[in-house]
């Protein structure tokens, strides 16, 4: 049973999410009353309207397809007959495409050390996602280690170890310009050796079109299966919700290469408008485990589709 102070955080964390997200002055955080000045019946150019105003908010167009057709459905069986009965519907469809991908992170205990790769661009705050998981679970009472497998990039390392000195969990690392896959090979029998449950790997957060080094990860894959062939148990993929539509782009050719088992979606507190959340979740039905609305542990959050929802559309269920 959830306990008060896990509901207690659950519910600080949809409050940190509604203030935070698309803060910008995108359609999401437009009282969308406006479109129905003086009672208007909601129409055909409403509904034109409402989809460039998806389509600004990196909704995508396949997703706003889908959401526009069920709303022009709605419309001409005379459902929606004012705005609330718009905002309604407009949520139970942004809901049927993200409900889907609402998948939390679920570490199998039967499985020790459980490997988790964590992948992404540079930038995309890959080394910020491990500092704040590691913290999540150390708080469900896990012991966990990181394995610093960004061996190319200035300071990664540093970075990474500066994330457990302060959650105060080991660390596994060598010199600059070591072998990844070496480095995490040897994490994983170092996580194995001490009996640790969740060992966290970074990796080189280069660009997805590399091919070189998108087959570098797949070699750090194959060289985890030689200790435990079931490794990596879960394939983090870290995007940035900022870049909008190319963060689609980053997630199929790192599911390609790699078969991505879940997603974090990252600064959602910035320019992003929050919709490509939604595009992500038409276009690619990947799980989305967490989402992250600043630098504070406290932004980072399990992703709750209805939350998530109410949050973009700043509706008032659950304020």
């Amino acid at each position: 049973m959830t306990n008060e102070s896990e509901k207690s955080g659950v519910r600080g964390f949809f409050k940190r999410l509604r203030t935070k997200i698309n803060t910008g002055p995108a359609w999401l955080t437009t009282d969308i009353k406006e479109l129905l000045p003086g009672g208007r019946k909601i129409d055909a150019e409403i509904l034109d309207e409402l989809e460039t105003r998806l389509i600004t908010a990196d909704v995508g167009i396949e997703a706003t397809t889908r959401i526009l057709d069920d709303l022009r459905k709605r419309v001409a069986r005379k459902e929606l007959d004012d705005v609330d009965a718009l905002l309604k519907a407009l949520h139970a469809a942004m809901l049927e495409i993200l409900k889907p991908v609402e998948q939390p992170l679920v570490i199998d205990s039967r499985i020790k050390p459980y490997v988790i790769l964590v992948v992404g661009i540079n930038g995309a705050g890959k080394t910020t996602t491990i500092g704040k998981l590691a913290h999540r679970l150390l708080a469900e009472r896990r012991s966990v280690m990181l394995a610093a497998g960004d061996t190319f990039r200035a300071a990664a390392r540093e970075q990474l170890e500066v994330w457990a000195d302060r959650n105060k969990v080991p660390i596994i690392a060598q010199q600059a310009g070591a072998e990844p896959a070496a480095v995490i090979f040897d994490g994983l029998q170092a996580a194995k050796a001490r009996n640790i449950d969740v060992l966290i790997a970074d990796t080189a957060g280069r660009l997805h079109t590399q091919t070189h080094l998108m087959d570098e990860l797949k070699k750090v894959k194959r060289v985890l299966g030689r200790i435990d062939p079931t490794a990596p148990h879960e394939v983090l993929l870290v995007l940035d919700g900022t870049i909008g539509q190319n963060a689609i782009a980053q997630a199929q050719e790192f599911n390609k290469g790699l078969g991505v088992t879940g997603l974090v979606i990252t600064k959602l507190d910035g320019t992003a408008k929050g919709g490509v959340v939604l595009a992500i979740a038409q276009k690619l039905n990947i799980p989305i485990r967490f989402v992250g609305v600043g630098e504070q542990t406290e932004d980072f959050g399990v992703f709750n589709a209805s939350d998530f929802v109410s949050a973009l559309l700043k509706s008032a269920d659950d304020a």
